[in-house]
């Protein structure tokens, strides 16, 4: 399993300390709020770039705004594998493309209302897939155990159909609910809060990805 600690509930006034704790992760995830798409705002293009000159870790951008095609100049930084916008966004096709042209893989997010039916003709497009199992907006939140049907769906029709993308779960990660989602066929899961609550974050993630 791959690790990608959220930032979000990192200490913002001791950055470099943060993201030092967690350089053995496979991916940063940066989650850009624009207050309009979710109630709630994160932070914007010099925190990710300072971020990006704080690590070697590959950045995974999941961009939770309204209209995506806005943004993605914007966080075309150095050091971004990904770039991931919401199907329920406006533009979201458009924005793949765009996301393309960069030279970065592009992802695509599911809300927890969104069947896996109503993304699968954009499948062959995208590099990713996120599976938000909470409410996108804020963190801390209660893993939803719908977000498991979703997976095992998209892990069989990414074999039925011979299709590379990843798939990657986004919400109330803990140690228990990463063997649920790998169970079925997650790739990536990110983690946030609980990961940022233990003292050892590295220890953690090294053990989260050998669940």
């Amino acid at each position: 399993m791959l690790i990608a600690p959220s930032v979000l509930t990192a200490d913002f006034s001791k950055l470099k300390q943060e993201i030092e704790s967690i350089d053995n992760a496979d991916y940063i995830h940066l989650d850009i709020m624009d207050g309009n798409f979710v109630p709630n705002l994160s932070f914007g293009p010099h925190i990710a770039k300072t971020i990006s000159n704080e690590t070697e870790v590959p950045l995974d951008t999941h961009l939770m705004v309204l209209d995506p095609l806005k943004w993605i100049n914007t966080f075309t930084i150095p050091g971004t594998e990904f770039i991931t916008v919401h199907y329920e966004s406006e533009n979201f096709l458009e924005a793949i493309r765009l996301i393309k042209e960069k030279g970065i893989k592009a992802g695509l997010s599911i809300k927890p209302a969104t069947e896996v039916e109503e993304i699968i003709e954009y499948l062959p497009f995208v590099d990713l897939v996120l599976v938000m199992s909470v409410e996108p907006g804020f963190g801390g939140q209660k893993f939803m155990p719908e977000a498991i049907g979703k997976i095992s769906d998209l892990n069989r029709i990414r074999v039925e159909q011979g299709l590379n993308y990843l798939i990657e779960v986004d919400g109330g990660i803990n140690d228990e609910t990463i063997q649920q989602v790998r169970a079925v066929g997650a790739d990536i899961a990110v983690v946030g809060s609980y990961l940022f609550n233990q003292k050892n974050r590295k220890k953690e993630i090294k053990e989260l990805k050998e669940l």
